[in-house]
C-alpha cells in the first residue's frame, strides 16, 4: 500500500472514531494493520474478552512470529485457563488445554506438563510458583503490565503503537476544501449552488444564460443566516434518516437583526439567532470563513453557502460540530470541531475552581439534587432518594432543617396519585432548586407532587404550595418570570411541560408535542423573548414559547438519551449534558444564532457509571461528575481542565453562585463541600464567628458592606438600620446575618475577648468519648497509625513488623459503618489467619524505621520495618512483592497523588528515591538532606514534594523533572537540643499551598513556594517534647500528642489552643507512666474525631460528647483579623509569645 493510501486509513481511522462507530474502527485497525490502539486492547484484556483481544492481536502478529509474540498468546491463554480454574470449571479449562495451550508444547514440553497438573490440584494457588496469585481484575492487570512490555518490544509494532498527530476532523476539512476549489473553478458560480452529493465533481449550470450575482455583493453572505447548509455525511447513504415534518419556526432572538430575509427559508432546527419573524428559522449548520486558508484559493471571490437538495428538513441523525478553523468557504458537508477555537483565548487557571475539600455533611440519605441559595452563598438545600429535604449552613456545618416526604393534603391528591402512593409509598427527589430571589424553593417528587416552600431566613421555612403536576414522575422543575410574575416550571412522565403561578399555583399552560417522558427544563430569556427548552428521554430537544403555539423546534440531542441544558451565568452561552443509553456522555455548548453545536468537550470515560450531572459557573467553567471524580472545562477549550477526586461513581454537583465552593455527593450519604481560596475565607470567617453563641445572638444586622476578601454580614450594635432590605438581609440562625450581598466584611464589635473565651479542658473520661480498640495479638508499641480513605477502619503497624487493622462493623448502632468512639471494632484477618508482617533484617526490630502508605482505593499497603519494602493486599493480607533490600533501608514511603505506580521513598543513608513500581526502576534520585529522611508530602496543586529528615531541613523538589527548589533549616528555639532521634514530618493543608511541619520542640506553618514559616507554636522549656501531629481532615484543626501523654488541639488557621486533652481523660488508672503517644491520626471523614497509638502497643478513639458536638470553642482572632493564615510570616516568634 502507498505512503498516500495509508495516510488516507488514518484519516478514515479518524473520522469513524469521531463519528462514533467504534467497532469499526477496531475492526479496520485489525485489517490494516496500520494502528495498534493500546487503549482499546487493555480495555478488552481488563474485561476479560479473550476473543476479541486474540482476534485484535491476529492483524499485528501470529503466535509463532517471534519469541515476544509467542510470549504474548501463551500469557493470554494462560490468564484464561487459571480464570477456568478458579471458578472451577474443569471442563473449560480443559478444552483451554488443548484448543489453545497445547501449541506451546513443542516448545518447552515441561511447561505444559506443569500446566496440565493444575488440573489436578483443588487450587492451583497451592502451586508454589502461583501462590500469590490475588483475585482475576488484579491478575489481568499483573499480566497487562507484562502484555505492554513485550508489546512494545516486539518489532512487529514499531511505529504501530501512536497515532499520527492530526489536527481534529482532518478528512472532513479536506472535502470541504475540496467542494471550495470545485467551486471556484465554476465558470459560472452559482450564489447558492445545488450541491446534491460527493460521487461527482461539483459544477454550477448556466442559469437560464445570466450571469450569477458575486457572491462578494450578496446582501445574503454573512449577514443572514441561510437554510439548508450541507448536512452531515451520515444524512447520505445507508444511514440517511427518514424526514420528518418541520416544526412551525421559532422566531430569532438577535440583538442586532439583519437588515434582509431570506424568502427560501423552510422548517428546521432551532435558531437563535435572526429577526424576530415566525416565519424565520435559521439553519442548522454553519462554518465560518478562515481567512489564514483562503489564500490558497484559486481566486479571491468571495465563499458562499451550499445548500443541499434535502436541506429543507433537519438529519435526525446529528453530529457534534464546531467552528474549522481550515475551510475556505462556510461549507459544513462534514461539521468540524477543533480543541482550541479561539487561540487569542486566555486559559483560566483551575486554582480558581473549588477543589480542597472544606467540610464533609451526613445527610443519612442519598442526595439526588442540591442547589445553593442564590444570594446567601453557604445556605445549602438538598433533596434525597428517600423523598427527605435538608436545609444547611455549610459555613457553621449546621443542618437547619430535616424534613421527610408527606403529602401535606392528601384529600386534595388525585386518585391516580393515591392509587400510586399506596401501592408503593417510596418517593425520591428528582429536583430542589431556589427561586431567583431565594425566597422560595422547589421540591419534585418522583410521584406526581411538586411541593414549593417559603424561606423565611435561618432555620425557618413554611409551605406554601402544593401541586398534583404530572401523572407519573415529576423530571424537573424551574423558576421563571414571563410575564414579570414568578411562575414555576415542571415536566414529567406524561410528556407535557407544565406552567404555574408560583403565588397561587393556578395552571397557566401545557405544553404537549414531546414523544416520550419529559427530563428537563431550561426557562431563558433574550431581549424580551421568553421561551423554555424541554428535553425528552428519547433525545429530542424542542423550544417553547409562553403562547400555547406548540413546539418551535425539533433536533436531536447528543447521546438521545437524558440530557439537560443550563446557561452561562451571564445567559450569553447555552450548554447541555447528555448521557446515552449505553454510557457515553457529551457536554456541548451550542451556537445559538445558528442552532448548531459549537464545540464538544472531550474527557467522558467510554462507559459512564450513571448519568452524568453537570453544572455551569463563573461565566469560565463547566464541571460534571464522572467516573468517580468531578471533571472540569474551561468553556473557551474543549480538552479537560482539571480533575478532582469524588466518592461516586457520577456524584451529583453544585456550584454557589459565586463559584466559590461546590457540593458533591458521596456514595455514603453524604455531601462534600468543595472550595477555592476565596470560598475557604467564606467558611473560615463563619467559624471564626460561632466562639460565643450568646455574642452572635446578641448582634443584629447592619448594612452589608462590600469587601471582596470575605462574606458575613457587617455587625454592628446599632440594630436593623434598614428595614426595607428584607428581602436583601436574612437573619441566620442564633442571631447571625448572612448577607445576602456579594462578600460582605466583617467589623468586630469591641468586647474584651478573654472575659468571653476559656480554654477547654478535658481532664475526665466523663468529658469525652474514649474506646482503647480491643486486640488478641501481643504486639510492641505503635510506630504508625492510618485511618483508611473510607473511614471505616484504622490500620496501625507496631515496631515488630506486624500490621492491625481494626473494622467497624455497619449495624443499627453504626449505620454508617464509620469509625466510631461509641462501638468496639473487630481486629480483622482474612480466613487463612495470616498476618500481614513486613521483612526484618538481623538487627533489632525496634531500632528499625517502620514506615507505609496506603492506596487511595484502599486495597493495597506499601510498607517496611527496616527490612525490604513489602506491597500486601489488604483483602487477604498476602504480600503481592517485595523490592528494595536494605541497606539503605526505607524510612518514609508517599504515593504520587497523579500516579500510583510512582512513589517517593525516604531512606535512612538521606536519599529519596523515585521509584516506578510498573517498571521496577528508581527513576531519579534526590540528594540534600545529611540525615535519614522522615516526612514526604506531595502537592498536586504545585506539583512539588516536600521532604523534611532528622537534620531537621526541609526541601521542596519539583515533581516534574525532580529538581531542587528551595531548602531550609527549622527555627530551632534558644536553648533547646533536640534529642539524636527526633524526627521532623510533613503534611499538607487542604489547600495544597501550605504545610504543617512537625518537631518536638514546635509546631510550624510554611507556606510552601517561599518555604516561609507563617505560623510557630512552641511549648514552653518546662513542657513534655511533641511526638506527633497532624491536620483535621477539613485541616481546621490540628492534634498534637506530647511525650507526658497530653493532647492539645489548636484552631488551625492561627495555631491557637483550643482543647487540652489530659492522660485521665483517656488512658485507666493504672496504666504506667511511661505510656503515651507516638503517633496521632485524624480521621478522613470526621474533623473531630482522632486516634492514638500508643507506646504499650494501644489504640485509643477519640471523639468530643455528642452534646458538644466539637472539641472547645474557637479562640478569639486579635486585631480584629480573620484571614487564615496570613501572607508574611513572623520575623523570629520568641517561646513567651507562642506558650499556651
Amino acid at each position: 500500500m502507498t505512503s498516500l493510501s495509508r495516510e488516507l486509513v488514518f484519516l478514515i481511522l479518524q473520522f469513524l472514531d469521531e463519528e462514533k462507530f467504534r467497532e469499526t474502527v477496531h475492526k479496520l485497525e485489525q485489517e490494516s494493520g496500520f494502528f495498534f490502539n493500546m487503549k482499546y486492547f487493555e480495555e478488552e484484556v481488563h474485561s476479560g474478552n479473550w476473543d476479541e483481544v486474540e482476534r485484535y492481536l491476529s492483524g499485528f502478529t501470529k503466535v509463532d512470529d517471534n519469541r515476544y509474540s509467542m510470549k504474548i498468546f501463551f500469557e493470554i491463554r494462560k490468564q484464561k485457563y487459571l480464570e477456568a480454574l478458579d471458578k472451577h470449571d474443569r471442563a473449560k479449562a480443559v478444552d483451554i488445554l488443548i484448543k489453545d495451550l497445547k501449541v506451546f508444547a513443542s516448545f518447552n514440553e515441561e511447561l505444559f506438563k506443569e500446566i496440565t497438573q493444575l488440573l489436578t490440584l483443588d487450587n492451583f494457588r497451592e502451586n508454589e510458583q502461583l501462590s500469590k496469585y490475588g483475585d482475576t481484575k488484579s491478575a489481568r492487570a499483573i499480566m497487562l503490565v507484562e502484555l505492554k512490555k513485550l508489546i512494545e518490544a516486539n518489532p512487529l509494532f514499531r511505529d504501530k503503537l501512536l497515532f499520527p498527530n492530526l489536527k481534529n476532523a482532518r478528512l472532513r476539512t479536506l472535502i470541504n476544501q475540496s467542494l471550495n476549489w470545485q467551486h471556484q473553478l465554476c465558470k459560472n458560480p452559482r450564489p447558492n449552488p445545488d450541491i446534491k452529493t460527493l460521487f461527482v465533481d461539483h459544477c454550477c449550470g448556466q442559469p437560464n444564460g445570466a450571469r450569477a450575482p458575486s457572491p462578494a455583493n450578496n446582501p445574503l453572505l454573512g449577514s443572514i443566516p441561510k437554510a439548508g447548509g450541507f448536512p452531515p455525511l451520515g444524512a447520505h447513504g445507508p444511514f440517511q434518516p427518514a424526514p420528518s415534518p418541520g416544526p412551525t419556526p421559532l422566531a430569532g432572538w438577535m440583538s442586532n437583526p439583519p437588515a434582509a430575509t431570506h424568502s427560501g427559508v423552510s422548517g428546521g432546527p432551532i435558531g437563535l439567532g435572526g429577526p424576530a419573524n415566525p416565519d424565520l428559522i435559521v439553519r442548522m449548520l454553519h462554518c465560518s470563513r478562515n481567512p489564514e486558508t483562503s489564500q490558497d484559493s484559486p481566486s479571491n471571490n468571495a465563499a458562499i453557502d451550499y445548500p443541499s437538495a434535502d436541506s429543507d428538513h433537519v438529519p435526525k441523525r446529528t453530529r457534534p460540530i464546531g467552528i474549522s478553523e481550515e475551510v475556505n468557504l462556510p461549507v459544513n458537508i462534514l461539521p468540524v470541531t477543533y480543541p482550541a477555537q479561539n487561540h487569542n483565548q486566555v486559559m483560566h487557571s483551575s486554582d480558581d475552581l473549588p477543589k480542597a475539600l472544606a467540610r464533609t455533611l451526613s445527610q443519612g440519605s442519598n442526595p439526588m439534587s442540591m442547589d445553593f441559595h442564590p444570594i446567601q452563598q453557604t445556605i445549602l438545600v438538598v433533596g434525597t432518594n428517600s423523598g427527605d429535604i435538608a436545609l444547611w449552613d455549610v459555613g457553621t456545618r449546621v443542618r437547619l432543617v430535616l424534613k421527610n416526604f408527606k403529602v401535606w393534603d392528601l384529600a386534595q391528591c388525585s386518585v391516580p396519585l393515591q392509587t400510586a402512593l399506596v401501592k408503593d409509598p417510596s418517593v425520591s427527589v428528582n429536583r430542589i432548586i431556589w427561586s431567583p430571589d431565594g425566597t422560595l424553593f422547589g421540591v419534585a417528587y418522583s410521584r406526581h407532587i411538586v411541593q414549593i416552600y417559603s424561606y423565611l431566613g435561618g432555620d425557618e421555612i413554611k409551605t406554601h404550595l402544593e401541586l398534583d403536576a404530572h401523572v407519573g414522575g415529576v423530571n424537573d422543575l424551574a423558576f421563571a418570570h414571563p410575564n414579570k410574575q414568578l411562575c414555576v416550571i415542571t415536566c414529567g412522565d406524561d410528556k407535557t411541560i407544565k406552567v404555574w403561578d408560583a403565588t397561587n399555583g393556578t395552571k397557566q399552560y401545557t405544553f404537549e408535542g414531546h414523544e416520550a417522558p419529559v427530563y428537563s427544563v431550561c426557562p431563558h430569556h433574550k431581549e424580551n423573548i421568553q421561551f423554555i427548552f424541554s428535553t425528552a428521554l428519547d433525545g429530542k430537544i424542542k423550544a417553547w414559547l409562553y403562547d400555547n403555539m406548540g413546539s418551535r423546534v425539533d433536533y436531536d440531542a447528543p447521546g438521545h438519551w437524558c440530557t439537560t441544558m443550563a446557561y452561562s451565568a451571564d445567559g450569553s452561552r447555552l450548554f447541555s449534558c447528555g448521557t446515552s443509553k449505553e454510557g457515553e456522555s457529551f457536554i456541548v455548548e451550542w451556537n445559538e444564532s445558528e442552532g448548531a453545536v459549537k464545540r464538544t468537550y472531550q474527557g467522558f470515560r467510554k462507559r459512564s457509571l450513571g448519568v452524568v450531572q453537570f453544572d455551569t459557573t463563573r461565566n469560565r467553567f463547566l464541571a460534571a461528575g464522572d467516573e468517580f471524580m468531578i471533571k472540569c472545562w474551561d468553556m473557551d477549550n474543549v480538552n479537560l481542565l482539571t480533575t478532582v477526586d469524588a466518592e461516586g461513581a457520577s456524584p451529583r454537583i453544585r456550584f454557589n453562585k459565586e463559584g466559590t465552593l461546590l457540593a458533591v455527593s458521596t456514595n455514603d450519604n453524604g455531601i462534600k463541600i468543595l472550595a477555592n481560596a476565596d470560598g475557604i475565607r467564606l467558611l473560615r470567617t463563619f467559624e471564626n464567628r460561632s466562639f460565643d453563641a450568646s455574642r452572635a445572638a446578641s448582634e443584629t444586622i447592619t448594612k452589608p458592606i462590600i469587601n471582596p476578601m470575605s462574606a458575613v454580614t457587617a455587625v454592628t450594635s446599632a440594630g436593623l438600620t434598614d428595614r426595607g432590605v428584607s428581602a436583601v438581609a436574612m437573619a441566620g440562625m442564633n442571631g447571625d446575618a448572612r448577607n445576602l450581598d456579594v462578600k460582605p466584611r466583617i467589623i468586630e464589635e469591641p468586647v474584651d475577648k478573654t472575659k468571653i473565651w476559656k480554654l477547654t479542658e478535658i481532664s475526665e473520661p466523663v468529658q469525652c468519648r474514649s474506646l482503647r480498640l480491643m486486640d488478641n495479638i501481643r504486639t510492641s508499641k505503635i510506630s504508625r497509625l492510618i485511618y483508611t480513605n473510607s473511614g471505616i477502619s484504622l490500620l496501625a503497624l507496631a515496631s515488630n513488623a506486624i500490621h492491625l487493622l481494626w473494622k467497624w462493623p455497619r449495624n443499627d448502632r453504626n449505620s454508617s459503618g464509620k469509625a466510631t468512639a461509641s462501638l468496639q471494632p473487630q481486629l480483622w484477618q482474612p480466613p487463612s489467619g495470616i498476618l500481614m508482617t513486613n521483612d526484618i533484617t538481623d538487627t533489632n526490630p525496634e531500632e528499625a524505621v517502620p514506615c507505609f502508605a496506603l492506596s487511595k482505593n484502599d486495597s493495597y499497603v506499601m510498607s517496611a520495618s527496616g527490612g525490604k519494602i513489602s506491597l500486601f493486599n489488604m483483602m487477604t493480607f498476602k504480600t503481592m512483592t517485595t523490592f528494595m533490600p536494605p541497606p539503605p533501608a526505607a524510612t518514609f514511603l508517599a504515593f504520587h497523588p497523579q500516579d500510583n505506580n510512582i512513589i517517593a521513598i525516604g531512606m535512612d543513608d538521606s536519599t529519596i528515591q523515585i521509584y516506578n513500581v510498573r517498571v521496577d526502576e528508581v527513576k531519579s534520585k534526590l540528594r540534600g538532606h545529611s540525615k535519614k529522611i522522615t516526612g514526604l508530602a506531595f502537592s498536586h496543586v504545585l506539583n512539588v514534594l516536600v521532604s523534611s529528615g532528622a537534620d531537621a531541613q526541609l526541601f521542596v523538589w519539583g515533581t516534574d523533572g525532580w529538581e531542587k527548589q528551595r531548602s531550609r533549616f527549622l527555627q530551632i528555639p534558644a536553648g533547646r537540643t533536640p534529642s539524636s532521634n527526633s524526627e521532623t514530618k510533613v503534611q499538607f493543608h487542604q489547600d495544597q499551598i501550605h504545610f504543617l511541619a512537625v518537631h518536638e520542640t514546635q509546631l510550624a506553618i510554611y507556606e510552601t513556594t517561599k518555604l516561609e514559616c507563617i505560623k510557630q507554636y512552641i511549648p514552653r522549656e518546662s513542657s513534655a517534647p511533641i511526638t506527633n501531629a497532624t491536620f483535621s481532615c477539613d485541616s481546621q484543626l490540628i492534634y498534637a500528642s506530647f511525650l507526658d501523654a497530653t493532647v492539645l488541639i489548636f484552631s488551625a488557621p492561627h495555631l491557637h489552643l483550643r482543647c487540652r486533652v489530659s492522660p485521665n481523660a483517656y488512658l485507666p488508672a493504672n496504666v504506667s507512666s511511661n505510656v503515651y503517644p507516638l503517633v496521632i491520626a485524624a480521621h478522613p471523614l470526621e474533623p473531630n474525631q482522632f486516634a492514638l497509638g500508643l507506646t504499650d502497643g494501644g489504640v485509643h478513639v477519640l471523639e468530643p460528647l455528642e452534646s458538644e458536638g466539637k472539641w472547645g470553642a474557637v479562640p478569639p482572632v486579635e486585631n480584629g483579623s480573620t484571614t487564615s493564615i496570613p501572607a508574611t510570616a513572623p520575623a523570629a516568634a520568641s517561646a513567651s509569645d507562642q506558650q499556651r
